[in-house]
């Protein structure tokens, strides 16, 4: 059974950057949501037993069922998506990324500000719903892409690995920020928890 995120910190506690109705409405309707059905479709095909959501999402075409391959694609990058989402997120996480996550930053877009601003225009230009993603390639480079509805770089087997995420669902920000999905990405990057993205990039 996969299980979501434990947020470790009340609703209300990202306010006012991200509010309290959004996170509580995010947490446990989308993302419970996204989970429970995850796990109904899993318990239909007996090979995904005892895989991780990484191996099921990295080879989705082993699903020959087309309807549950849907079902798994849909559900489980939603899964996944929202508890890369949640875990980096936090009231009072690290400003600033450290160490060796820091030293990649400046060499693969020179600033920590260039790295924003490549987010932040992938989830802007981001046409409906969908994500931009913080990835580590499989040479230890850091990428920037957007992907469609709850697609990740999982999907491309490319060896990518998510480390970030910004959710441009309309429900991750309509409820505070209306149409205006540029005032939420900007409200973003004050509530990232680098020492959660650091902690990601170190296990790549």
């Amino acid at each position: 059974m996969f299980s979501q995120y434990s947020l470790p910190y009340d609703f209300g506690k990202l306010e006012p950057h991200i509010d309290k109705l959004t996170m509580e409405t995010h947490y446990t309707k989308h993302h419970a949501g996204y989970t429970n059905n995850l796990n109904a479709a899993v318990e239909k095909d007996s090979s995904l037993a005892n895989k991780s959501i990484e191996q099921i999402l990295g080879n989705l075409d082993s699903i020959s069922d087309t309807n549950l391959r849907t079902a798994v694609r849909n559900n489980g990058g939603g899964f996944y998506n929202h508890n890369l989402y949640f875990s980096t997120i936090a009231p009072n996480g690290a400003k600033k990324p450290t160490g060796k996550l820091d030293e990649s930053i400046k060499k693969d877009f020179g600033s920590l500000e260039s790295l924003k601003d490549a987010m932040s225009k992938a989830a802007l230009s981001r046409f409906g719903s969908g994500w931009a993603f913080l990835s580590v390639n499989k040479d230890g480079k850091l990428t920037v892409a957007s992907y469609p509805n709850q697609d990740n770089p999982l999907m491309d087997k490319k060896g990518d690995k998510p480390i970030l995420g910004i959710d441009v669902w309309e429900h991750a920000y309509y409820l505070k920020y209306k149409n205006l999905r540029g005032d939420y990405v900007k409200a973003f990057w004050d509530v990232v928890d680098w020492d959660a993205v650091g902690a990601l990039f170190n296990k790549k």
